[in-house]
């Protein structure tokens, strides 16, 4: 379960706006950079289509959890703000980026044609994904390093925002399904992981694909620069299988590991930009 003494705290910071990076941010390596690229264009839509899921349950939830909620949506509303900047610098470097744009919101559309328990499962699923990649991060600094600063920095500013509300979709899953019998909630929970990672993989390496062409990478030397990085080195793909699978347990909860520690190591980085009270504006 969810740890009692956990405190969600939106943090309200702004990355990189006085300052361009340079197009491969990570240690000048165009795969590297790709595959974060291709992951935060699909973040500002992503993350507003799982505030929609979430949000849809909230009333009748109880006091602590209505809490949760609350403050998940304001994380989420400034991750999506600042993938939103940083995209377009991604986008100032040249990258068209209207084709992987495109490409998610297809997905959405077809998400939101499904019942809201069906979406907020698939949030569930996609928040556990997001968690454990999160948890990798901090983990591991040298994911990040030799990256830009202040695009490091934003990865781990979201890393710990990621752990630290990993269990609010479930959460309000389990509150959503309370009648639901224990083995339905599984089947249900079970069935649209396999379907979002299904999505997943296949979307996010369509969009990496389709950075690396514009520089010039394509081919085998694409496919298989990208296959390493996800699966040998640093292997962040195979560094999470293990976690991934543990979603399958009956009785699983993403509390079920607490990294907090994870959190602690940064957190500091961004004490000032600790938030209460309204929303932040989307400037």
């Amino acid at each position: 379960m969810t740890p009692t003494d956990l405190t969600i705290t939106p943090r309200d910071r702004r990355f990189g706006r006085d300052r361009a990076a340079a197009r491969h941010w990570l240690n000048g390596d165009p795969i590297a950079t790709a595959f974060f690229n291709a992951l935060s264009v699909t973040f500002p839509r992503g993350e507003a289509y799982f505030i929609d899921s979430v949000r849809a349950f909230r009333d009748g939830a109880p006091d602590r959890l209505a809490g949760e909620i609350a403050a998940f949506i304001k994380q989420e509303v400034v991750h999506s703000r600042e993938h939103l900047a940083f995209n377009r610098q991604v986008a100032d470097h040249g990258y068209e980026l209207s084709r992987l744009d495109a490409d998610v919101v297809r997905v959405l559309e077809l998400a939101k044609r499904r019942l809201p328990i069906v979406s907020l499962a698939a949030t569930m699923a996609l928040e556990h994904f997001t968690a454990i990649l999160a948890h990798e991060l901090l983990r591991d600094p040298r994911l990040l390093e030799g990256a830009d600063p202040e695009i490091a920095a934003l990865w781990r500013w979201h890393a710990v925002e990621e752990i630290e509300h990993k269990g609010v979709a479930h959460d309000t899953w389990v509150h959503a399904t309370r009648d639901w019998s224990g083995f339905a909630r599984w089947r249900l929970r079970s069935l649209m992981m396999l379907i979002a990672t299904k999505h997943f993989l296949h979307h996010r390496a369509r969009g990496m694909m389709d950075l690396l062409r514009q520089d010039g990478v394509t081919g085998v030397r694409a496919w298989g620069g990208l296959l390493r990085y996800a699966l040998v080195r640093p292997g962040i793909l195979r560094r999470v299988a293990g976690p991934w699978l543990s979603y399958f347990k009956p009785g699983f909860h993403p509390w079920s590991v607490d990294d907090r520690a994870l959190i602690a190591l940064v957190d500091s980085d961004y004490a000032d930009a600790r938030m209460n009270g309204p929303l932040p504006s989307a400037a």
